[in-house]
């Protein structure tokens, strides 16, 4: 099992958990769960990650929710949101430093992301 380190669901008005839709972290993954009687889970190496950002609209500010962001270079993720979660300023600035963490870990430069992005499948290089 997967030592989960940050776990959060997506919030809707006045910052209530009534969806399903679940988040969660461990040291080398982001996970996404959705669906109630459909199932859907997803999930990204953090090594992957080439950016991370953060919005707070005024009415999630006034309830202390955010959506973060994450650009990734996965094929199935690429850009994806983690929406509408508690304390958004603190998970952003952890996911930050786990992907940089793993990304030493692993030795993986965003030269390798760039070279990585403009190939297709076939190959060739497109620029």
């Amino acid at each position: 099992m997967v030592d989960v380190v940050w776990k959060d669901r997506k919030r809707i008005i006045f910052g209530l958990p009534w969806t399903f839709t679940k988040y969660g972290l461990s040291e080398d993954r982001i996970f996404i769960e959705t669906g109630f009687l459909n199932l859907t889970e997803n999930e990204v190496r953090l090594y992957r990650i080439m950016d991370v950002s953060l919005e707070r609209k005024l009415w999630q500010r006034m309830f202390g929710l955010g959506t973060i962001t994450c650009h990734s270079s996965d094929k199935t993720m690429g850009v994806f949101k983690i929406h509408n979660i508690k304390k958004p300023s603190e998970v952003k600035e952890l996911i930050s430093s786990y992907v940089e963490e793993e990304r030493s870990r692993k030795k993986v430069t965003s030269k390798e992301f760039i070279m990585n992005d403009d190939t297709d499948d076939d190959g060739i290089d497109e620029l």
